[in-house]
């Protein structure tokens, strides 16, 4: 995979969606996720990034739900980032039906 599919050890070009087990809780700096399995707690500061999670479900792969929240070619990488923390803490998980 090149490194455009794969940013900073996330694979934006497969299909994600929020852990089941997870609430999300919006705010003003961004939103709280709490995962009722694993009873973790996760901050998201950005308004963009819950918008990323939040279409992750409907979205055909990761790239798309940032492109649809308006994350720019120079953001992505910070993105991914995120999503690789919210992927290893099972906040979010790959889509297995695409």
């Amino acid at each position: 995979m090149s490194t455009d599919t794969v940013a900073a050890g996330f694979d934006l070009d497969r299909p994600w969606q929020l852990h089941p087990q997870v609430s999300v809780r919006p705010e003003r700096f961004g939103a709280l996720l709490y995962h009722f399995g694993t009873r973790r707690l996760s901050f998201l500061k950005s308004p963009a990034l819950l918008t990323v999670v939040k279409t992750l479900g409907d979205a055909p792969s990761a790239r798309e739900a940032c492109a649809k929240a308006g994350v720019t070619e120079t953001e992505l990488l910070a993105y991914a980032t995120a999503l690789q923390t919210l992927a290893s803490s099972q906040m979010i998980r790959p889509r297995e039906d695409a």
